[in-house]
Formats: C-alpha cells, sequence, structure tokens
C-alpha cells in the first residue's frame, strides 16, 4: 500500500494547500479518504478521479468533504458513478447532496472488502458522527483516526498499526476535554499505548509550525512526524 497525502490541514486549508484528503494506492488501484477543501486539484495531478474505486469519508464536515461537490462536475461529465461511504447515521443536509448519478452514498458495513483490502470503522468522539479507519491487506495495516478527541477503545483499534494517522489539531496548550480533537502530545501517547511502529501527525491547524507539532508528540512518541502535501507514505 501507498499513501499519498492530498491534503493535511484543517478546518480551511493554508495558502496553497487543501484540508483532509488521503489516496490510497494498491495493487493498481486506489481509494480517496476524505475529499476536504482543495483536494480534487490535488487529486487529478497524481490519479484520475473517475479511475477511483470509492471514496471513504470519516464524516461530513465540510474540511472532510466538501470537495465532493465539484468532484461531481466531474464524474457526471464522464458518466460515471463512484460509491461513497460514510456514517450510516448522519442524515445531515450535507449527506442529500451525495446523490446519483454521480455518487452512490452508502453506509459502512461492518467490514468492507475493496480492492483487495478490508476496512473496519470505529466510531469516534466528535460533535458530528465520525468514524476511524482501519485499512489491512491482509500483510500490513493503516489506521486514520478521523476527527477525535481521545476516547475509549482507539488504542485497542489502533493495535499494532504499521501506520498510525492521527489528528494532532491543537498543542497541549490549547486541549480540552470538550476539545474536538486530539493534541499532538496526546497522538504520540495514543501510538505508544497502541504500539503502533509509525505516527504521522495530521489535521495540522494552519499557523501551527509542523516541526512545533511533531516535537510534542515526540515527548511520548519519539520518530513522530506531521505529514505535508505531497508526501507518499510506503507501507
Amino acid at each position: 500500500m501507498k499513501l499519498h497525502v492530498l491534503g493535511c490541514h484543517g478546518p480551511y486549508p493554508c495558502a496553497g494547500g487543501a484540508t483532509s484528503g488521503y489516496l490510497l494506492e494498491h495493487e493498481g488501484k486506489a481509494l480517496l479518504m476524505d475529499c476536504g477543501a482543495g483536494v480534487l486539484g490535488k487529486l487529478t495531478a497524481v490519479w484520475d478521479p473517475g479511475a477511483l474505486e470509492g471514496v471513504l469519508l470519516s464524516h461530513l464536515h465540510f474540511d472532510h468533504a466538501s470537495d465532493l461537490l465539484v468532484l461531481r462536475y466531474y464524474l457526471e461529465k464522464a458518466g460515471q458513478t463512484l460509491p461513497v461511504y460514510l456514517p450510516g447515521e448522519d442524515q445531515s443536509p450535507f449527506r442529500q447532496l451525495l446523490t446519483e448519478p454521480a455518487f452512490r452514498a452508502q453506509p459502512y458495513p461492518e467490514n468492507l472488502e475493496i480492492m483487495g483490502l478490508t476496512v473496519t470503522t470505529l466510531p469516534v468522539r466528535h460533535p458530528v458522527p465520525c468514524r476511524a479507519l482501519r485499512i489491512t491487506d491482509g500483510a500490513h495495516t493503516l489506521v486514520f483516526t478521523g476527527d477525535t478527541n481521545f476516547c475509549p477503545g482507539l488504542a485497542a483499534f489502533a493495535r499494532d498499526a504499521d501506520v498510525l494517522l492521527a489528528d494532532a489539531a491543537f498543542l497541549s496548550a490549547e486541549w480540552g476535554e470538550h476539545k474536538p480533537h486530539m493534541s499532538a502530545r496526546m497522538c504520540g501517547e495514543l501510538a505508544a499505548e497502541a504500539r503502533a511502529k509509525r505516527l504521522y501527525l495530521t489535521h495540522l491547524t494552519p499557523g501551527h509550525a509542523p516541526e512545533t507539532v511533531a516535537a510534542e508528540a515526540r515527548q511520548a512518541f519519539p520518530g513522530a512526524e506531521s505529514v505535508r502535501p505531497g508526501l507518499v507514505i510506503s507501507l
């Protein structure tokens, strides 16, 4: 598997950047994980959007899904329909826009088998329904926390992940119990508890220096890195 970082900021992009979006490539096929603001332009530089096998949405906040609205035009012009998997209980107005013929929106099944991968999900702690994603090809495993504050079961869900992609929107000085995201240090603690092999920090707040975010996470998990657009992570 290869994970291409298309966008990594939130809740809005930095100059020239994009919010949450990741292309997961496996055996000549690809899935898109999240499709936030600015992601479609980044995607077209590395993959034909019409050749995607599907889209995995952690949730329907705009910084994770808004570029689906312009991806619709691409798909309609190409005469293609794209499966979109999302939290089934979310019936927000945004979901009502993900309609055929461009999209076939559907809730995550208990186990999603797609392009030789198995995808399982975990409900996490966010103001709207959100899922962490665990994706494996049987040999290697990627876990994406989605947007979440600390929640029970997340470390077990991420156990022994080869790559843990974690929401580090806050520094410790900004974090609070009722915030919608984790701090960078909490991501490091999560990776250590889960015995993850590698930790990559995402959902980076514009104005936070990526190295500052990574340095905080390294207090609990040496080797933690902040992602950047264009980064390719091999599993």
